[in-house]
């Protein structure tokens, strides 16, 4: 979805980039603006032609692998949010990218405060289930 580069996510927003909703390429959009990165340089950052950005933000093609897993180091998200929507995606750390109030900056460190707790207590569940069933087994 190619749009001007000074437009962000808002906030109310925040759904629209769901693995329910958002393409692969309103994910790209979204990681590289989020990212403070316009289309060339992005572009520059991969090696690739200005107008093939375009057409992955705009859902007309996709990158190869190898470009898809630059796509995701140099925009600091995962492979799996980028293809699906799941997983590690976009990440704010600096709430301002956003033009949010302190209350809104506030209320966004919170969710990924939460995030974060939400991931470290899903690791731990896998490591107990693995533990039961070893345990099982024995």
């Amino acid at each position: 979805m190619t749009e001007p580069e000074n437009q962000t996510p808002s906030p109310d927003t925040e759904g629209y980039f769901s693995e329910d909703v958002a393409t692969f390429g309103d994910r790209v959009a979204a990681a590289r603006r989020v990212a403070g990165l316009p289309q060339e340089a992005l572009s520059q950052k991969l090696g690739i032609k200005l107008k093939t950005l375009r057409a992955w933000e705009d859902d007309m093609s996709e990158p190869r692998a190898n470009k898809l897993q630059m796509l995701a180091g140099v925009l600091n998200v995962s492979i799996i949010w980028l293809l699906t929507g799941k997983g590690d995606g976009i990440r704010i750390s600096n709430p301002d990218v956003m033009n949010l109030s302190p209350e809104q900056a506030e209320i966004v460190a919170e969710m990924q405060a939460v995030a974060d707790e939400v991931q470290r207590l899903s690791e731990r569940i896998g490591r107990l289930q693995q533990r039961l069933n070893s345990s099982y087994l024995s």
